[in-house]
């Protein structure tokens, strides 16, 4: 069953012009971009979406590191979108990553590491209506 997931290009990766070789990349692993769009996230827009870490001590580097910069949020769709994409991107630290992934090629260590996916369908859903109207993903 096809399922929707969202995903974050980070600002390490916007910077570095690598967005083009992600997007080929999520596309050569059959995703299909449903609704994209470039934003800078406000202070306030990173405290809420990644509140759910609030009490972690990375959650201050992480809002800073997400509004250092633009972003590119894209709504996928593919058959198991959600854990496919995940073990696409690689694991959270970068130097971890297995080789061939996203985070491997693209990120630098665990704060710099290219690319956001959700971890769950209850989290997709939150975070594709945090950034898409449901008009946005018809």
């Amino acid at each position: 069953m096809k399922q929707r997931t969202l995903t974050i290009l980070k600002p390490d990766t916007v910077t570095h012009h690598n967005c083009g070789a992600v997007i080929a990349r999520l596309e050569q692993e059959g995703f299909e971009i449903r609704a994209a769009r470039m934003v800078w996230l406000s202070k306030e827009q990173a405290e809420v979406f990644y509140a759910v870490h609030k009490d972690k001590p990375f959650y201050r580097p992480l809002v800073e590191f997400m509004t250092s910069g633009p972003v590119w949020v894209l709504a996928l769709e593919r058959e198991d979108a959600i854990e496919y994409l995940r073990k696409v991107m690689g694991a959270t630290d970068s130097a971890k990553a297995a080789p061939g992934t996203i985070r491997q090629q693209f990120g630098t260590n665990i704060e710099r590491n290219a690319i956001h996916g959700s971890d769950s369908p209850d989290n997709a859903r939150t975070e594709l209506a945090f950034f898409f109207s449901t008009s946005d993903l018809a």
